[in-house]
């Protein structure tokens, strides 16, 4: 295979092809990116960063359309939806360029023995080297923009493989950056096979390792960093949400719903294990299948579509068997649980799945929701833990005791009170732990793990 045709995952349009980068041509991006970070003469200063930021951003804001349909088309997303990614990624630039001037190192205390007197010191923070970001497929323009704006807006150079299936936002991300006055080498997006990823992957002249994907990949890939070679892993989870008796049942559904089938549920950390008290559980699964019942399904590019494609014909039928095994091993399904238009699939609510069905146990990554009855606080908080997942949770309750104590027990990296998993904006923390992750996102706190400090220790008789 000497290319990649891009197609939309809704009607197998071709949308563009791209030539492969053989390994030479992988060689040369890594040795230049490599260059340039051990030339400190072709170092970028705080403002001219900021000022080639400024730029991008307003090249963004002018194209918001247009780069909205090709997240749209390339990823399956909804036009609505991909219109607030589009939004968010802005919005993304605009946080790394306020965050350029907060990245400060610290005056580090001397005089406190009697050998350390006569001296002063200060940590002084400097980018941490080469970056190579590999990226998944959902988020095309924000996944890229939280992987190439905090390692540049910091000082590193940036190598992007984005996910094949969806290379074209990160793409025209980089040409507005290079139109914005980018320097070449400083960002380059790298079209490859996988053998060529893994080379780049072990190279030791990666400073820092930034991906975002599959557990199973990620982990085999972090295994091979050379030594020394930092890292972040953003993987999937298999969001718990605890719904008590006490709850707003309407205000719950409309929240639980949308971070359910959000993008057809191939989201992170998608609402997918409801536990439910038994007390509400009729009247709540009654109301969340009314939910999943009216949603609009179909055409990414209609601005009415809620729910898209999935992103390929083997994930939709990966899915459809989850839902079938589930059935079979003794779950209700309530609603959806079939394919439709060809690429889409329905809107599902299942009933008491078994404890070992897979959709209790892994990350489904299509649009089906759980449904679990519980009779015990403690009992849903316990299946909540049951898995190596942990990555975004949520309780709901009017009890905000309750709702602390539960904050506090569940193995997660956030815990959203009254509110669904897949709630993020792109200055707060956000990364799983355990077998979820490692590392925070976060533009400020990519930024931050991006750099690193060095001390500097002056030894003068007249301090």
């Amino acid at each position: 295979m000497t290319s990649i045709q891009v197609r939309s995952p809704f009607n197998g349009r071709l949308l563009q092809e791209i030539p492969l980068m053989d390994s030479q041509q992988v060689e040369e991006k890594m040795a230049n990116a490599y260059a340039l970070f051990q030339d400190r003469s072709r170092w970028l200063k705080p403002y001219e960063r900021i000022e080639i930021l400024e730029r991008t951003k307003k090249m963004m804001e002018a194209r918001v359309e247009d780069l909205t349909k090709i997240a749209a088309l390339e990823g399956g997303k909804p036009y609505q939806d991909s219109k607030v990614e589009v939004l968010r990624a802005i919005n993304g630039v605009q946080l790394a360029i306020e965050y350029i001037g907060q990245i400060r190192g610290e005056q580090i205390p001397m005089g406190m023995t009697a050998a350390s007197l006569n001296r002063l010191a200060f940590t002084m923070p400097e980018p941490i080297g080469v970056v190579l970001s590999i990226s998944a497929f959902n988020h095309p323009l924000n996944l890229a923009v939280h992987q190439i704006i905090p390692a540049f807006a910091v000082g590193c150079p940036v190598i992007i493989k984005p996910a094949s299936s969806t290379p074209l936002s990160a793409i025209e991300l980089v040409k507005m950056m290079k139109e914005a006055g980018l320097p070449a080498d400083w960002v380059e997006v790298v079209i490859c096979n996988r053998e060529n990823a893994e080379l780049m992957v072990k190279d030791k002249r990666v400073n820092y390792f930034s991906f975002i994907g599959s557990a199973e990949v990620g982990w085999s890939l972090r295994s091979k960093l050379a030594p020394g070679t930092h890292c972040a892993m953003e993987h999937g989870g298999s969001a718990p949400v605890i719904v008590q008796a006490d709850t707003d049942i309407d205000e719950a559904v409309s929240l639980l719903g949308k971070g359910a089938f959000y993008h057809a549920g191939q989201v992170c950390v998608s609402v997918q294990r409801i536990y439910v008290h038994k007390s509400i559980v009729d009247e709540f699964s009654e109301k969340l299948v009314a939910y999943a019942k009216a949603v609009k399904v179909g055409d990414p590019l209609d601005p009415f579509t809620e729910v898209g494609p999935l992103i390929d014909s083997y994930e939709q039928e990966r899915v459809h068997k989850w839902v079938t095994e589930a059935v079979e091993e003794g779950a209700e399904l309530l609603c959806g649980g079939h394919k439709c238009m060809e690429t889409c699939y329905l809107p599902t609510v299942l009933l008491n799945p078994s404890e070992e069905s897979k959709v209790s146990k892994f990350e489904v990554f299509g649009p089906i929701v759980c449904l679990y009855t519980y009779s015990k606080l403690q009992e849903a908080i316990d299946r909540s833990n049951s898995l190596d997942l942990a990555f975004q949770a949520s309780i709901f309750t009017r009890d905000m005791d309750k709702a602390l104590d539960v904050v506090n027990q569940l193995n997660a990296s956030a815990v959203m009170v009254n509110d669904h998993t897949a709630f993020r904006v792109d200055w707060m923390p956000f990364g799983g732990r355990d077998a979820s992750g490692i590392g925070v996102g976060g533009i400020p706190y990519s930024m931050k793990e991006m750099t690193r400090d060095k001390l500097m220790v002056i030894r003068s008789k007249s301090i």
